[in-house]
């Protein structure tokens, strides 16, 4: 089990039914439009707004984010520099700023992360041209990404979400709008597989999991935002399904989850920011419910926890 003794001091203890103390369940949300670099912490657990957490080697956005039960990741993105290729790691049961993790294969923004507690995945985006790669890490170690395999389709403005067998990639751009969802394993490398649609094409999406589903919210759908979640089960294969509706639409939101709830947070509902949290209960169906609220509005933002459905 992860140490948070360190986050502890962030969020007040609280007790379960039997009076033992509860650790908070970590989630961290960094990037913004225009870029900045701090970060904001959430506890999952405890319904309260987010805190500051620390701040990212530079001010980025559109970046991939991805989590172990230990360390949070964030990967390229559209930093104040450009284009950027760095790989950056925060050990979730501290505080403070980034610490320098690798290199990606090439510079790369508008990606998408997933991860079981061992591998991290980095899944298509921008490199100068819509890109299908996948490229992985092992989040215990530093070092830079290694090629995994392909896409089925080269795009970004996509999302990911996995199980702790399977890595699932959905919705994004290749110059138009699109509904494909891949999957690969992540213990292995190769190519995606097809594993069906979305509800429609979509992008600037979220996703997230837990064990044994997928849920996915908001975008840029039909030509507006969409305040539609769907949802696959991530052993099977299938189109999504129909799971209940956000708070409010809106696209270039963030999304984290640990093995009950998934969050969705910040966002562009009509060309404004917004600082929302919603959760949702990922084993059920239906609406979203307000949570919190993220330290400042954000959109073009990115999330990751200790304790998602490759985790649990």
């Amino acid at each position: 089990m992860p140490n948070y003794q360190g986050v502890w001091s962030l969020s007040t203890q609280y007790q379960n039914s039997t009076g033992w103390p509860v650790p908070p369940a970590p989630a961290l949300v960094a990037g913004n439009n225009a870029a900045t670099a701090t970060i904001d912490y959430i506890d999952m657990v405890k319904t309260a707004n987010a805190t500051d957490f620390g701040d990212l080697v530079e001010a980025n956005r559109l970046m991939a984010a991805l989590g172990s039960a230990t360390r949070a990741i964030f990967a390229g993105g559209q930093a104040s520099s450009g284009r950027s290729n760095v790989i950056q790691y925060f050990t979730f049961g501290t505080t403070g700023s980034t610490t320098d993790f690798g290199d990606l294969l090439a510079t790369t923004n508008s990606c998408a992360g997933s991860s079981n507690n061992t591998r991290g995945l980095i899944n298509g985006g921008y490199t100068g041209a819509y890109s299908n790669v996948i490229q992985y890490i092992t989040i215990a170690s530093t070092g830079n990404a290694t090629d995994f395999g392909d896409l089925t389709v080269a795009r970004d403005n996509l999302t990911a979400m996995a199980s702790s067998t399977r890595s699932v990639v959905a919705g994004g751009s290749t110059g138009s709008k699109s509904d494909v969802i891949d999957y690969v394993t992540i213990a292995s490398t190769g190519n995606a597989t097809d594993f069906g649609n979305l509800l429609a094409a979509d992008t600037t999406l979220a996703g997230c999991s837990s064990p044994t589903r997928g849920i996915i919210g908001g975008g840029d759908g039909a030509g507006a935002t969409t305040n539609v979640i769907q949802y696959i089960t991530i052993a099977s294969t299938g189109n999504a399904t129909d799971f209940g509706d956000l708070s409010q639409s809106r696209k270039a939101l963030a999304s984290f989850s640990n093995s009950t709830f998934g969050f969705f947070a910040g966002g562009d509902p009509n060309g404004t920011k917004v600082n929302i949290i919603d959760k949702v209960t990922i084993a059920t169906t239906g609406n979203a419910a307000d949570f919190a609220d993220l330290v400042e509005t954000r959109e073009q933002c990115s999330g990751c926890s200790g304790s998602h459905g490759g985790i649990a």
